[in-house]
């Protein structure tokens, strides 16, 4: 049994939520639908979130809940002396490579915010854009930015889940929904607005294909944080009285409401501004500054959502690396702190490759992409489906459906023929889905 525990039922749902909404809702979700035809794939990512996310969501609750152990050991201990536990290792690698690229980011983020509070960020006549280019094209810049965001993941994970990831959910998810209404209130007023709007949520399934399609299965899966057995590590330190089902549920809605807001923040001032909904991933950050520019005290809400923002992020990257200093501490009476630390580092020069991609390692291309992005594009459309898929194979031909289903059905109302409804969802749908979406994005469909 683990030693550490979730204090209350909203802790775990908001430090998952955290951990699942982070720059995939916000920063990932408005470029990749910029980027892939707005209205239709947004459905799409809706459809994919609702059928294939939320119950493999709910199988790695169960997972995790039903072995009370990190991802790696849970598999060992429902599966015992079977080869099921590559589920686990998988995910621990897949959240390493992701966490590599993903603390790039939220090095950008926080020079952003530190930026954003002597009020050095908006300017009359700054071309937001040069400026975006000018951080992410500095290696000094983008590798400072690495260090400071990697050692804060540091600094938490090594007091805990109670004291470290819960303490700070509670306190600041809820005020990033509330500053995120204040800006989608003032992005939709600006003139020619009504463009983003369509084209954000009026669907034109002319313009899907089947590289489109995956990628709406990869950012259901990556804004949800699953494939990669991070809620089966968070769930493992879940008491029983609380329903997996309905927690599921909640990070789900959470997830797509923020996704909902994020798009209806960026694409009204993309299409006002004049800007192109296919930027990529520096989207977030030359469209943020030029609506809090329109606003009265705009540095100071902009200074205030970068903060908040940046908790996002870090809630995000706390489950990451939670996973990875788990898995280290596990089986052996290891310093939590310590593995953490070593964890961290090890991230960090990981993580130096893909922070360079803007500068002194652009030309150098895997499969014709910078390290960032085949890093993200390795994770997101690769190795979450894949391990979405092995989860789904696991709890649904493996794992002992007593257990499954005592776990399923625990502390809810739900009914035995809603859990039957789901177990069948989870051995036929999900898998045969992930592997026909899969199949025709490469041709071979």
């Amino acid at each position: 049994m683990q030693k550490d525990q979730w204090a209350t039922k909203i802790g775990f749902i908001l430090s998952s939520a955290g951990a699942a909404i982070g720059l995939g809702a916000i920063w990932k979700f408005p470029y990749i639908t910029g980027m892939n035809g707005g209205g239709a794939f947004f459905l799409l990512f809706i459809a994919f979130t609702i059928i294939i996310g939320l119950p493999i969501l709910i199988a790695e609750f169960i997972i995790g809940r039903g072995s009370q152990k990190e991802a790696v050991s849970a598999y060992k201990s429902l599966a015992p002396k079977s080869g099921w536990s590559f589920i686990g290792h998988w995910g621990v690698a897949g959240s390493f490579i992701l966490m590599s690229f993903y603390s790039v980011v939220g090095g950008w983020v926080l020079i952003y915010s530190l930026m954003s509070i002597p009020g050095l960020i908006i300017d009359k006549g700054t071309n937001y854009e040069q400026l975006f280019g000018s951080i992410t094209g500095s290696p000094l810049i983008t590798i400072l930015g690495l260090a400071l965001f990697i050692l804060i993941n540091i600094i938490v994970v090594s007091f805990g889940i109670k004291n470290g990831i819960e303490k700070s959910s509670k306190l600041l998810m809820p005020l990033l929904f509330v500053f995120f209404i204040i800006l989608v209130i003032r992005s939709v007023s600006f003139e020619g607005a009504m463009e983003g709007l369509k084209f954000f949520l009026q669907p034109d399934f002319s313009k899907i294909t089947a590289e489109n399609v995956l990628y709406a299965l990869g950012q259901s899966f990556f804004s949800l944080a699953v494939g990669v057995s991070v809620m089966v590590t968070y769930s493992s330190y879940l008491n029983k009285n609380v329903s997996l089902t309905s927690s599921a549920l909640s990070v789900s809605f959470m997830n797509i409401f923020v996704s909902l807001l994020a798009g209806l923040a960026i694409f009204p001032v993309v299409f006002s501004f004049g800007l192109e909904p296919a930027e990529g991933p520096g989207l977030l950050f030359i469209v943020l500054p030029e609506a809090f520019a329109q606003m009265p005290f705009g540095e100071l809400f902009l200074s205030l959502f970068l903060l908040l923002f940046l908790f996002a992020i870090l809630t995000s990257s706390f489950s990451m690396l939670e996973i990875i200093t788990s898995a280290f501490t596990a089986k052996k009476q290891r310093s939590r702190r310590k593995v953490a630390w070593i964890a961290g580092c090890i991230v960090f020069i990981a993580g130096i490759p893909s922070a360079l991609s803007s500068s002194t390692m652009e030309n150098f291309k895997i499969f014709n992409l910078t390290v960032f992005d085949a890093s993200d594009f390795l994770v997101s459309n690769i190795m979450l489906p894949a391990g979405c898929l092995f989860i789904s194979l696991f709890i649904g031909y493996k794992m002992e459906r007593t257990l499954v289903k005592e776990e399923f059905l625990l502390s809810s109302n739900l009914s035995v023929g809603t859990f039957k409804a789901w177990y069948t969802l989870i051995k036929t749908i999900v898998p045969v889905t992930i592997i026909v979406v899969f199949l025709t994005s490469i041709g071979i469909i």
